[in-house]
């Protein structure tokens, strides 16, 4: 059966790869502001050329989101920012209403600035609050305090910017049930549009990896997990994926692309990118240089970009339901087969023993969605779709 490849929607995702320092558990691209400071020109600049080598695949495609993530985005002024957007109307064209987004960290964002980010395009915000207790914040390194999270959401409703995600972690090192239930109880008061929340982990490669500190046990993180589930449920924030929550329409729109398997391009420092190239039946993905030291003294565009490759056929249905299978809506046949160019029936084994299993479920109107075991235990489903 012949199934045609189509192109997906396409965002734009920016790198912006500075922090005030770099905290323990990040395994994320991210450095430490040099001694000599951020090099806010150059580097934007070297990401206006990229965007342009970025784009040339994509003549007369229009870019329905834009995320600017990081490292810390706030660190660069709002003139950078719109110069960003600006440029990717010129290259391409920014669709009517597109969400953009930009991270920000409480404690490094100068007071009043979000209405300057608004004035250059940014409609979403998206705070990394990840504890409102104080001893926590310290254990994590992050450079904030509780009460700058709350300075932080004030600033962004006296600038008009309604919408925005706070990041909301448990877990932490010491921290009990009762103290992961009030972190979200805090988060709630604030009335965000979308919460984060998501369990601190280990990641190879960190300084917590390598200095792991007392963290609290499965049993007592899955209590954390479902107190807080209750509490964001009853508090109107509906769970679309596994570690997010939205108010009714208020999802976040570039991750929504992201895990549907849809196109985006990604410029900066360590970005990555993925095109669907639909007349030549190919989707490409890419990768910048990491380090900013490198990305920056690359002499072309092209320079920058230190890897090339083609997503065969045969890594396509696993690519596809690694993110698909992370949404609790999870995919239909269509979706799947326009997004990579095979017939559904190429799922069949993987669909039958993950729902013999109980992970997934026919949904209503078809298609499949996991379950609530399938969601619990997300790896095991997805691990199912790794080809032979």
């Amino acid at each position: 059966m012949s199934v045609a490849l189509r192109e997906a929607p396409l965002a734009l995702y920016v790198h912006l790869p500075w922090c005030v320092r770099k905290c323990p558990y990040c395994d994320f691209v991210s450095h430490a502001v040099p001694s000599a400071g951020v090099p806010h020109q150059a580097y934007v600049d070297a990401l206006l050329d990229d965007l342009e080598l970025a784009a040339a695949d994509c003549a007369g495609r229009e870019i329905v989101s834009v995320f600017f993530g990081g490292g810390t985005p706030s660190l660069f002024a709002p003139g950078a920012i719109g110069r960003v957007l600006r440029h990717a109307g010129e290259v391409l064209a920014l669709a009517p209403g597109a969400e953009v987004t930009l991270e920000a960290n409480p404690g490094a964002v100068e007071r009043g600035r979000f209405a300057d980010y608004a004035a250059a395009g940014v409609n979403r915000v998206s705070l990394g609050a990840q504890s409102f207790d104080d001893r926590s914040l310290e254990l994590l390194g992050r450079v904030h305090a509780s009460r700058e999270i709350d300075a932080a959401v004030a600033d962004l409703r006296a600038a008009g910017i309604a919408n925005f995600n706070l990041d909301l972690m448990y877990g932490l090192p010491r921290q009990t049930l009762d103290g992961a239930v009030r972190d979200l109880e805090r988060a709630i008061d604030l009335e965000p549009t979308h919460i984060s929340h998501y369990q601190l982990t280990l990641e190879p490669g960190t300084r917590f990896a390598r200095h792991p500190p007392p963290l609290p046990d499965d049993d007592t993180c899955y209590a954390m997990h479902t107190a807080c589930h209750g509490r964001l449920e009853g508090a109107g924030y509906a769970r679309y994926e596994v570690s997010a929550y939205a108010r009714p329409s208020q999802q976040c729109a570039h991750n929504l692309n992201y895990w549907r398997y849809g196109d985006y391009l990604g410029i900066g420092a360590g970005a990555h990118g993925k095109v669907t190239l639909a007349a030549a039946g190919r989707i490409v993905r890419t990768v910048r240089a990491r380090h900013p030291a490198a990305y920056l003294s690359a002499g072309t565009a092209a320079g920058r970009v230190v890897e090339v490759r083609d997503v065969v056929a045969g890594d396509r249905p696993f690519e596809f339901c690694l993110n698909a299978l992370r949404l609790l809506e999870g995919f239909d046949a269509g979706t799947f087969e326009c997004r990579t160019g095979l017939p559904v029936s190429v799922l069949g084994r993987p669909l039958a023993v993950a729902s013999e299993r109980g992970l997934i479920a026919v949904r209503p109107g078809g298609g499949w969605m996991p379950t609530a075991l399938g969601s619990r235990f997300l790896n095991d489903l997805q691990t199912l779709f790794l080809p032979d």
